[in-house]
């Protein structure tokens, strides 16, 4: 099964946009198909052309792809964590709850601060579904920096500006990456 949950990962971000570009097609799409087929078709919207709806499409989409990635690095935490800990605590009276507040999740604190930092540095750059799918729009309501920086360089042909916005989402991401970093060393120190 953790094969079949990776396979999202494993296909390029153009697939997946036009994929779910058909999915969320407002008159033949297959998400309001379903609406329409189980009664709900006055839930049936233009997912990608309404801009207060289109970044929480993008958001699904994505989600879609990058989950299964984290749920590998998290079972492959989780395997590392010594059943002999839990299963003390639960001797000694602590709930599930407690044992995995005050076991398990400790145990999983460099683990937590390795998603932060790829989940952060990698919304950052995030281009090409999202160009795919709605090329920042509707009415610049999914625009990120990488497709702002996009469409400065090579749609305005303003390279030095598109090349500012590129040492931005460097420098952006340097300092995000730096201070998940510090506080890890923080928590390890006075954790």
């Amino acid at each position: 099964f953790k094969l079949l949950y990776f396979i999202p990962m494993m296909l390029s971000a153009v697939a997946i946009g036009i994929t779910w570009k058909f999915i969320y097609e407002p008159s033949y799409g297959l998400l309001n198909a379903l609406l329409r087929a189980v009664g709900l078709g006055s839930l049936a919207r233009g997912w990608l052309g309404e801009p207060h709806l289109a970044l929480g499409a993008v958001i699904a989409t994505i989600s879609w792809q990058y989950i299964p990635f984290y749920m590998v690095i998290f079972a492959a935490a989780l395997s590392g964590v010594p059943q002999d800990l839990i299963d003390a605590a639960y001797i000694d009276g602590a709930s599930p709850s407690q044992s995995f507040l005050k076991i398990t999740l400790p145990l999983l604190r460099n683990t937590v601060r390795t998603a932060a930092i790829l989940s952060l540095t990698g919304s950052l750059k995030y281009f090409g579904l999202i160009y795919v799918m709605t090329e920042g729009g509707p009415d610049h309501a999914t625009e990120l920096l990488a497709t702002y920086m996009y469409k400065q360089a090579f749609t305005s042909f303003n390279m030095g500006y598109g090349s500012t916005v590129a040492v931005f989402m460097f420098l952006i991401s340097f300092v995000l990456t730096a201070v998940v970093l510090k506080l890890g060393r923080r928590e390890a120190i006075y954790g």
